[in-house]
């Protein structure tokens, strides 16, 4: 059962970070913000994605 709740978990994080990334390029923010926001998200998955949502740029 550990496996399968894992497996659910790393699955939600992936979703919620392609989203992340999808939002990020539609924004209105500089090309080297965005490029920092998604370097950022991409090597650190769940803090990345929390910084994002508390600090990063708005869509437009």
């Amino acid at each position: 059962m550990n496996v399968e709740v894992s497996s659910v978990l790393g699955l939600i994080i992936l979703v919620l970070d392609i989203w992340a990334i999808i939002k990020i390029v539609g924004s209105p923010a500089s090309a080297g913000s965005k490029a920092l926001w998604i370097v950022l998200i991409l090597v650190l998955p769940v803090l990345g994605l929390i910084l994002w949502l508390l600090f990063g740029p708005r869509g437009g």
